[in-house]
């Protein structure tokens, strides 16, 4: 079976949707208490709530799809796999500097992937209780309702997002590219959680984001949201876009030409 013929498994997106909301439910009863916070890097942060709506969402992976593999951040995954290459991708918490601190801009993604092709894709934020998603070829939509990305052609009329890494030793060259970027658009946003960033673009809030390096679940579930909303995603220096790589450019399509050009 090859990418393209996959079949998207029964109930998969329901599941997805379902499964986003009860661990953001968890997420938002925990914010703003008190955490147990770990260091993964020099700023690179994971928190108790990271770890219960993980095991929350593990848990029911292998209850439904017992045959599919799971990748996720926070270390639970399962590596046997079956015949058909089907692949969770999941981050419990999108935007866990921002949740340590109390900044209430963070979400759950969920995609379910085959090879390449990402077939289901869902991001919840908690505290707007927004429920983005798509499973291909049947369009995007939030809470129900269909998005499409905006038709902003001019760059300077453009708002657009990205983020910055982990690396601390990256962060220069991601803010030559800010600097580029600034003067050329309306205006730049970096709000730490690249999967609503991408969630985002595919509502027309924004109308395009650029971020490397990114980890698969970051931006597996949002591919596909920007994709099925009219958009378009490519990697950097317009490779094709690969769920499982390092980075993503996603745009309206009518900015996406312009944002490599300054990036590359």
């Amino acid at each position: 079976m090859t990418p393209e013929d996959a079949a998207v498994p029964s109930g998969a997106l329901e599941f997805a949707m379902a499964t986003a909301r009860d661990a953001g439910a968890i997420l938002r009863e925990r914010f703003g208490v008190n955490r147990t916070i770990e260091f993964k890097g020099v700023v690179d942060l994971v928190t108790d709530a990271d770890r219960a709506s993980e095991q929350l969402r593990a848990s029911r992976l292998r209850a439904t799809f017992p045959n599919h593999r799971v990748v996720g951040e926070e270390g639970i995954a399962s590596s046997s796999g079956d015949e058909n290459g089907y692949v969770w991708v999941v981050d419990p918490l999108d935007g866990t500097t921002n949740y340590a601190h109390g900044y209430p801009h963070y979400g759950v993604s969920i995609a379910l992937a085959h090879g390449q092709d990402v077939l289901v894709g869902v991001i919840y934020d908690p505290m707007r209780d927004e429920l983005f998603a798509a499973e291909r070829g049947k369009g995007a939509s939030l809470n129900g309702k269909a998005i499409r990305v905006t038709e902003e052609s001019e760059l300077i009329c453009s708002l657009v997002a990205t983020g910055f890494a982990y690396d601390l030793s990256l962060r220069d060259a991601q803010l030559d590219i800010w600097r580029r970027m600034q003067g050329v658009t309306r205006g730049i946003r970096r709000d730490g959680a690249a999967a609503l960033d991408l969630a985002w673009t595919a509502a027309g809030r924004l109308d395009g984001f650029w971020e490397d390096p990114l980890q698969p679940w970051d931006m597996a579930a949002g591919s596909l949201l920007v994709t099925e909303a009219g958009g378009r995603i490519s990697a950097y220096a317009n490779a094709p876009y690969n769920a499982f790589g390092t980075g993503a450019v996603a745009t309206n399509g009518r900015i996406h030409d312009a944002i490599l050009a300054i990036i590359g």
